[in-house]
């Protein structure tokens, strides 16, 4: 038999990857020849083709991007993204139609250079903030808005509809008589964003798996005597071991700090017979999140009734909520089929009913009735990742309890890709 015919006899035909089938796929972490990854180049294909849509959808003829989640996201690039997240340095330029256009310091430029989403890298890149322009900030901030008008005359000069993220008060004032309609591009990305590839369901699994491992560090060293910051530095190691980048916030309380909720890690020593709490807030490898709140007991001992019911309760609203999230649900229906805690309990939820996630918490949030006057309505879409929350505490109460999972809208229905196990111990009765 011939390789040809072999080939033709027995080679496999791949089989397109589904967002059903990346939901239960948790990727290999180290380059090797003898298994699949990730096709980060057509993740990033993906993404940048995304925000295109959404740029023309929107009728702008270009946005220009400052804030490093939103630029990863379009091209890919990394570069000191906390230090940009407060202070603007590198910014990209995307046009409806045309080249995509990065400035940046010699680092960002390296990195950019070897992406293929990036067509033209320029090294004149110019101050924007106070920091580095000092009294001459005015100065600096209009000549960057020349800068930006060249690119729009240059490359969509029928559509003067330029959207520009986070650029500051002097830096859209520099806009001031030129012609040019400054709006605001947040529409774009969230939009944009909202639905992940394949790929990107990947990525956010392996950063799931980094998180699961802090928890799992957490739990084994959970012991009484020890402080809330020691216990959370567990979850920091593993992300950083596993590649990944930082964690948003440090909510983590244990007992009588659990409620209210939303009370960051403090040098408190966890004592015998507590709860504690913690949302893992994660941004791990690829720059996606994990956004996982589970709740643990602190022995010796057994938990008590009242701390059982209260565990009972929350994951109670997780489990009835999840099956909410459908394809088409609006927002407004979900809403209104919320699970409702009894008289008592649900006085103090969760600022959010449950919130979109993608490279960070993002597009949707879905409030409680309590915060109708913040509400908006749209549906769920296959290819949406929801964190689905919930908060149980009594008003007066001395301890509280927060549980959250993140899952995946699919055609064929809600798939919970946070895999971490609920308490056996905490669980009040068998649901």
């Amino acid at each position: 038999m011939s390789a040809t015919d072999y080939t033709k006899r027995f080679a496999a035909k791949p089989q397109p990857l589904t967002l059903e089938k990346a939901a239960k796929i948790t990727p290999p972490m180290q380059l090797v020849d003898t298994e699949g990854m990730i096709d980060v180049p057509r993740m990033r294909a993906y993404r940048l083709e995304r925000v295109r849509e959404q740029i023309k959808a929107h009728d702008f003829g270009a946005i220009v991007l400052l804030d490093p989640l939103s630029i990863r996201y379009a091209v890919g690039v990394r570069n000191c993204s906390l230090f940009q997240m407060h202070i603007q340095a590198g910014y990209l330029f995307i046009p409806a139609e045309g080249p995509v256009i990065y400035f940046d310091s010699e680092p960002g430029r390296v990195t950019g250079s070897q992406l293929e989403t990036i067509d033209e890298i320029r090294s004149d890149i110019l101050p924007l903030s106070y920091m580095f322009s000092g009294y001459r900030h005015e100065e600096w901030s209009k000549r960057w808005a020349q800068q930006m008008l060249d690119l729009m005359d240059e490359h969509c000069p029928d559509n003067r509809r330029l959207g520009i993220e986070r650029v500051g008060v002097m830096g859209t004032q520099a806009f001031d008589g030129l012609n040019v309609e400054i709006v605001d591009p947040a529409p774009v990305m969230a939009h944009a964003r909202k639905i992940k590839s394949p790929e990107e369901i990947l990525c956010m699994n392996q950063t799931i798996a980094v998180a699961e491992d802090g928890m799992t560090r957490m739990r084994d060293n959970l012991r009484a005597g020890m402080s809330e910051t020691d216990l959370w530095s567990f979850m920091w190691q593993a992300n950083i071991e596993g590649g990944g980048e930082w964690i948003d916030y440090r909510l983590l309380s244990s007992g009588q700090r659990t409620n209210p909720w939303q009370q960051e890690a403090s040098s408190k020593m966890i004592r015998p017979g507590e709860l504690v709490c913690f949302d893992c807030g994660m941004i791990g490898p690829w720059g996606y999140g994990a956004d996982i709140s589970r709740a643990f007991f602190c022995g010796p001992g057994k938990p008590s009734d009242y701390q059982k019911m209260l565990y009972t309760q929350a994951l109670e609203e997780i489990r009835h909520n999840t099956e909410l999230m459908q394809p088409g649900a609006s927002f407004q229906e979900i809403i209104e089929k919320r699970y409702v805690q009894p008289e008592g309990l649900g006085d103090k939820p969760y600022p959010a009913l449950a919130h979109g996630i993608g490279m960070a918490d993002e597009y949707p949030v879905l409030y409680y009735p309590a915060d109708e006057q913040f509400h908006f309505d749209g549906h769920l879409e296959p290819g949406m990742v929801i964190c689905v929350e919930s908060y149980v505490g009594e008003m007066d109460g001395e301890q509280g309890v927060k549980l959250e999972n993140q899952l995946l809208v699919t055609e064929s229905g809600p798939i919970t890709l946070s895999t971490y196990p609920f308490e056996d111990e905490l669980l009040s009765r068998e649901i």
